[in-house]
């Protein structure tokens, strides 16, 4: 039994910053937890020369990633880099090297995992990544293990603290999409470019993990649907509060049957579902099994220590089976080991409820001739709101216009696009409807 983990983190941002920090403040409490040394005996990262967080020592400051590779006492090696072509061939060349890997790096294990977990059983060795997923929210955990006596049936989750900041301000203060991006950076709750974030591919990356996890098997990233917030409007956020709902960028996971149905797009809640009561930067996942019912998990999705916080747990979990001389035999229920791959739902085979706002001419006949369309494609309407404030257009354009609001039943998503299509040809509606997807189960 080895008492002395070593370890070795890549990438000395503002993770990385957090997790040598608790490493060197916390080193007493994590023996005493855990009965082991854990020691961080070398940082790389490409500069040095700026000031940082949690400063790191000459004698720790590793030159290049040989110094790190080559050192057979270096058991694991934490990659918070970032990006995905430099982790990818880090992390290949620390499993060549016959170490256990921890990262936080979702975009690679979304899009590389497939290969970097057969690499990993294939060597015996192990991979953490609680920390790419909702920040300090210890998810990974609580479906590996802590659900594993559950199929799980549905994942719905708020998994960027930027879009959930802004729709949150959005709706509560009235401000424009462009207004409260600006607000997000200016007090650090959007990176400079912050596309990844608000195109709903963060979110993306992070649904496709947990879909791995729960349905057991691996994702093709590139067939998940996805669809960001750039577009969403006030006037669409203060409808949507009049029908009782309230707009989150969701992340959704299904299983049906032999196909898992995988999305990330703007969605009206119920105004009373628990997740729309999550507010501002926090995230929160909810699970339902078939045991254990709905469950829910709440907390900090980002920040330095938060995400640290999790990067730890998965050293200290590696540093154990090290230990106890345990292997990859522990990861069993964290990855479909058959490495098949999940049969996703085709977008046009999604079912759900929609919010459309169409923008009409200010006469009579309209609502009745869009009813008509709806109907030939067995599309039924729930409710309708037509304001009477009318818009004035362009001067080519002679009617006034108004907007007008319905809100469907459970269809299909591929006869709500061809009912949309015939609406918009036969200019019923004299701007392109905007579709908002609405998860509001109905019996």
């Amino acid at each position: 039994m080895e008492h002395k983990i070593n370890v070795a983190i890549v990438g000395y941002g503002v993770v990385g910053n957090g997790v040598a920090k608790i490493l060197d403040t916390q080193k007493e409490l994590l023996k005493q937890k855990s009965g082991l040394e854990i020691n961080l005996k070398k940082v790389f990262t490409r500069n040095w020369n700026k000031d940082f967080p949690h400063p790191i020592e000459d004698s720790r400051r590793a030159k290049d990633l040989d110094e790190i590779l080559n050192d057979e006492d270096i058991h694991i090696v934490v990659e918070v880099a970032g990006g995905i072509d430099f982790p990818y061939y880090l992390i290949n060349k620390a499993l060549d090297k016959n170490k256990h890997i921890v990262t936080a790096n979702k975009a690679l294990l979304a899009e590389k995992g497939k290969d970097i977990f057969t690499k990993a059983q294939e060597k015996n060795l192990r991979i953490g990544f609680e920390a790419s997923v909702a920040g300090g929210i210890p998810i990974i955990k609580a479906l590996r293990e802590g659900l594993v006596a559950n199929d799980i049936k549905k994942i719905y989750g708020i998994l960027n603290g930027t879009t959930n900041y802004i729709l949150t301000s959005m709706y509560k203060e009235g401000k424009s999409f462009n207004q409260t991006l600006e607000e997000a950076k200016k007090n650090g709750y959007a990176e400079a470019d912050p596309t990844l974030d608000i195109n709903g591919t963060d979110a993306a990356h992070k649904i496709s993990i947990l879909s791995s996890l729960s349905f057991g098997g691996f994702v093709d990233f590139s067939h998940v649907y996805v669809e960001g917030i750039q577009k969403i409007d006030t006037i669409d956020i203060d409808l949507g509060k009049e029908l009782g709902y309230t707009l989150k960028l969701l992340a959704i996971a299904k299983s049906h049957n032999e196909e898992v149905e995988i999305r990330v797009h703007p969605t009206f809640l119920p105004s009373d579902h628990p997740l729309s009561k999550v507010d501002g930067v926090f995230n929160a996942v909810m699970v339902e099994g078939d045991n254990v019912g709905e469950t829910m998990f709440y907390g900090r999705g980002a920040g330095s220590l938060p995400t640290a916080s999790a990067v730890v747990s998965d050293i200290v979990s590696i540093a154990k089976s090290i230990s106890l001389g345990i292997g990859n035999e522990i990861e069993i229920t964290s990855v479909n080991w058959k490495h098949k791959d999940l049969n996703l739902t085709k977008v046009k085979d999604f079912y759900t409820r929609y919010y459309i706002r169409f923008t009409v001419p200010d006469v009579t006949g309209i609502l009745a001739k869009i009813a008509s369309v709806f109907a030939k494609y067995d599309i039924s309407i729930a409710a309708v709101i037509q304001k009477e404030k009318v818009v004035k257009l362009q001067k080519s354009v002679s009617n006034k216009v108004v907007p007008l609001v319905i809100l469907t039943h459970t269809a299909s998503e591929n006869n709500v696009q061809l009912a949309i299509k015939e609406i918009v040809k036969n200019n019923y509606s004299i701007e392109e409807p905007v579709i908002i997807r609405v998860e509001d189960e109905e019996k």
